[in-house]
C-alpha cells in the first residue's frame, strides 16, 4: 500500500529526517507517534503527496509518486486529509463544503455521512455557525466522502474534547471496514487503542 525508501529531509541545512524507511499494509490503522519536533509532521506531508522529501523514495500501491503525471487527480481519487484546523469555506455550507470535494460518482454518500456523523442537522449552516466540534466533523465528512484508499490525519483531535475525539478515531476505525487505511499524527495518546501499527520518531529517525 505505502512504501518508504530512504527518506530524508532538510529544511535548509537543518535535517528533519534521517534515512526512514518502513511500509504500511491495507487496512492498517497507523499511529505516527512522536514529540514536538520529532518530524513526525513533515513525514505525515511527505506520505501524503503534499511535501517532496529531499531524497528517497515513496511509492503508494506500487507507482513510485514522482511518476504520476496528475497528482491532483490522484489525491482526489485516492487520498482524504483531516486536519487540526478544519480549513472549511467560510461562505459555503456545510452539504457545499462537503460536495466541493465530492467526486460526482460519491455524491450519493454525502447524506449518509451527515447522519453518520450526527451532523445531519446542520447541512444548510454555515461553518461560523457551528461548533468547533461540529466543524471538525464536517472536516471529517469531507476526508470519507470519496471512500479513498488513504485517510491522512494530523492532530486531527487537537482542538477537540474526548468526547468528540472517540467519535472521529470511531469513525475512522470503522472506515478500515470499507478498505481505507489510516495513517494518524498525534500527540493524543487515545490512539493506542485503535492503532494496529505504531511508527515512532524521535529526532526525525526510527525509534
Amino acid at each position: 500500500m505505502i512504501e518508504v525508501k530512504n527518506i530524508s529531509h532538510f529544511y535548509g541545512i537543518e535535517q528533519v529526517l534521517h534515512d526512514i524507511s518502513f511500509k504500511i499494509q491495507k487496512d492498517e490503522f497507523v499511529f505516527l507517534s512522536g514529540d514536538s519536533g520529532s518530524g513526525k509532521s513533515t513525514l505525515l506531508s511527505i506520505l501524503s503527496t503534499l511535501l517532496k522529501p529531499s531524497s528517497g523514495e515513496l511509492k503508494i500501491n506500487s507507482i513510485k509518486v514522482q511518476n504520476i503525471q496528475n497528482i491532483d487527480t490522484f489525491r482526489q481519487k485516492n487520498i482524504g486529509f483531516v486536519f487540526q484546523f478544519h480549513y472549511l469555506i467560510n461562505y459555503l455550507s456545510v452539504y457545499e463544503n462537503i460536495a466541493l470535494a465530492c467526486l460526482e460518482d460519491k455524491k450519493q454518500n454525502i447524506k449518509k455521512l451527515l447522519y453518520d456523523l450526527n451532523i445531519q442537522d446542520l447541512a444548510s449552516r454555515y461553518p461560523n455557525e457551528i461548533s468547533g466540534g461540529q466543524r471538525q466533523r464536517v472536516a471529517l465528512a469531507r476526508a470519507l466522502v470519496n471512500e479513498p484508499k488513504i485517510i491522512f490525519a494530523d492532530e486531527p483531535t487537537g482542538s477537540l474534547d474526548s468526547k468528540n475525539s472517540i467519535i472521529v478515531y470511531d469513525l475512522l476505525a470503522k472506515a478500515i471496514k470499507k478498505g481505507t487505511t489510516i495513517v494518524v499524527a498525534s500527540h493524543d495518546m487515545q490512539v493506542r487503542k485503535y492503532a494496529t501499527k505504531i511508527i515512532r520518531l524521535v529526532d526525525g529517525k526510527l525509534q
